[in-house]
């Protein structure tokens, strides 16, 4: 899987990287026996008709979404970084 994380809106050049990177994934990273890589790309906004347009002929599944700019809660972010830590020092 690729993802591409954009700080502003959609635009339609962005799906061209996102080809780009997966290509480059399938043909020297992926293994013959794995699925065609996917792409997720994520946008502070984006307009729908606009997004449609630049899938349309898109052959790699592709995921286009919008995120929000909000933090989790201080203590959840400290839980999970502690969850994260625990889980690598164990799986060493």
């Amino acid at each position: 899987m690729a993802f591409e994380l954009k700080a502003g809106p959609f635009e339609p050049e962005y799906i061209g990287k996102l080809n780009f990177y997966l290509e480059a994934l399938d043909r020297d990273v992926r293994k013959p026996h794995e699925n065609p890589s996917i792409g997720v790309l994520l946008c502070a906004s984006s307009d729908q008709a606009v997004v449609e347009y630049a899938l349309s002929r898109m052959l790699s599944p592709t995921l286009v979404a919008d995120y929000t700019r909000q933090l989790p809660a201080k203590h959840l972010l400290e839980a999970k970084l502690a969850e994260f830590y625990q889980f690598n020092q164990s799986s060493t």
